[in-house]
């Protein structure tokens, strides 16, 4: 049976448990290790001395304190280990305490505090066995060889927990860019939406506005003339209600079945019904020019070109005074130009107000660019220019 199904629960309990305890009851394993020649006596034939024992104690009982102070500790242990080898009473077998010692310097010690203990170690062992009675070669290196393991240990550790931090830090960054983009998109979409809100109620506003000013005027002296007045506004009014719910329906969720809600966003092809019905809401003569040969436009860049010519005709019937209109199309191979040009009195002061903000920001949001002012002939104008599909990604670079 594999011991990995319990190895990996029981060292994250261990990474997580109170860290005095864990050392109190590591210093409490390695007194008991240097106490084994007492507890059994019988199995060797060194000398034995109470004062041996301490000396013994000595290089456990400093390791409650390894985290808390670790260069303290560090030196305390390394004190006792090389005055219990020369007492002598017994030797150390093994240098249990100074083990947990260089693989805590290593861990969590500063640099040249891992430097000075790692070198004095590897000095004390050296010398410390020219006491001993009769030393092996091979003891030598079996200690120098405990010393350099505890201290190797000790630095994977403290490479495997700094990269662990890095691991952490690097998802919590992500984690944080995530959350901005997140933040940035739904403002992105907010404002989207806000826009598309003002174009939609700016427009069929100031058509149900110019009728409501008209109907009161013609009802008694030409009611048919009135009776559709009052019928150009309901048809805006349920146009208006229509888009909105197009609009609307992105913040809903998928209703069971289909259903209207995901009506596809107006686009190019739905401008001559557009320019249709100002003209006959808003009594402007509205003509439709286009030339060139359409190209495939991105579906934002779509609504954006209708969205456009909507608020520059809202303008137009406003503010303008105007009697006629033209909005041009000029297909070329780098996308669309929209011109929308009115016959109107001009630029005044506040003209356009937030709809020309609208217009401008739709255009750079596709790539494009808008401008607008008196027109070559007076009057006010609007152009619009939007690349095409192939286009649309070096334009927005």
């Amino acid at each position: 049976m594999s011991a990995r199904p319990w190895i990996a629960p029981a060292a994250e309990r261990l990474r997580t448990a109170d860290p005095y305890v864990v050392d109190s009851a590591l210093a409490a394993l390695v007194l008991f290790a240097v106490s084994l020649q007492w507890i059994f006596p019988d199995e060797g034939d060194d000398r034995l001395t109470w004062q041996g024992w301490l000396i013994g104690a000595a290089t456990a009982l400093p390791l409650v304190w390894r985290r808390r102070a670790p260069f303290a500790t560090a030196w305390a242990v390394s004190v006792a280990t090389p005055v219990q080898a020369v007492y002598h009473a017994p030797p150390p077998d093994v240098m249990y305490g100074g083990m947990v010692v260089l693989y805590t310097m290593a861990t969590l010690g500063k640099p040249w505090q891992r430097r000075v203990m790692l070198a004095g170690w590897l000095a004390g062992v050296s010398l410390t066995m020219l006491h001993k009675e009769d030393p092996q070669p091979f003891e030598y290196a079996f200690h120098l060889l405990g010393v350099v393991c505890a201290y190797g240990f000790g630095v994977l550790a403290r490479v495997r927990r700094a990269y662990t931090a890095e691991l952490e830090d690097r998802a919590r960054r992500l984690e944080r860019e995530r959350a901005a983009d997140t933040a940035r998109a739904i403002a992105q979409e907010r404002s989207r939406i806000a826009r598309d809100m003002h174009d939609v109620l700016a427009h069929a506003v100031s058509l149900m506005v110019v009728q409501a000013e008209a109907g009161p005027v013609v009802v008694r002296s030409d009611p048919a003339r009135a009776e559709a007045s009052f019928d150009a506004i309901a048809a805006a009014g349920r146009d208006a209600m229509a888009q909105l719910r197009r609009i609307l329906g992105v913040l809903k969720e998928p209703q069971a079945g289909g259903g209207s809600w995901r009506l596809p966003q107006p686009g190019v092809a739905e401008l001559p019904g557009l320019v249709g019905r100002v003209g006959e809401s808003a009594g402007l003569r509205v003509e439709l020019r286009t030339s060139g040969t359409p190209r495939p436009l991105p579906q934002d860049t779509e609504v954006a070109a209708f969205r456009v010519v909507q608020e520059a005709l809202t303008n137009t019937v406003k503010h303008a005074r105007a009697g006629s209109a033209t909005v041009e199309l000029d297909w070329t191979e780098g996308g669309l130009t929209l011109t929308v040009t009115d016959d109107g009195h001009g630029p005044t002061a506040g003209h356009g107000g937030h709809g020309l903000i609208g217009i401008r920001e739709r255009a750079a949001a596709c790539g494009g660019s808008a401008r607008a002012g008196r027109g070559p002939e007076g009057g006010f104008q609007v152009v619009v220019r939007l690349p095409a599909a192939v286009d649309r990604q070096a334009a927005l670079g």
